[in-house]
């Protein structure tokens, strides 16, 4: 039997399936963008496919902390429309 590669959402700390979160990526020479495929070079980091948690990653501003780098107002917009569309 295949192992599901689990991740962990930034936000609220629970381990899921790696095709149930989303990512977000954020490459050596340009700024944080959203990781449709799951395959782009750069550190990375998850988040539920939840509403709650993307208000809370706003709120607290947690995508530039795991950064270290200002993360764009867009980028907050662009997930709220992947996960409202889903």
């Amino acid at each position: 039997m295949k192992k599901v590669p689990e991740r962990r959402c930034v936000i609220c700390y629970e381990s899921k399936p790696k095709k149930d979160l989303i990512r977000i990526v954020k490459p050596k020479d340009e700024g944080v963008s959203v990781d449709l495929t799951g395959k782009k070079a750069g550190r990375g980091a998850y988040i539920c496919n939840s509403l709650e948690c993307l208000e809370k990653a706003e709120k607290s501003n947690r995508f530039a902390k795991v950064f270290e780098t200002e993360v764009d107002k867009k980028i907050y917009l662009e997930l709220r429309d992947l996960i409202g569309s889903k």
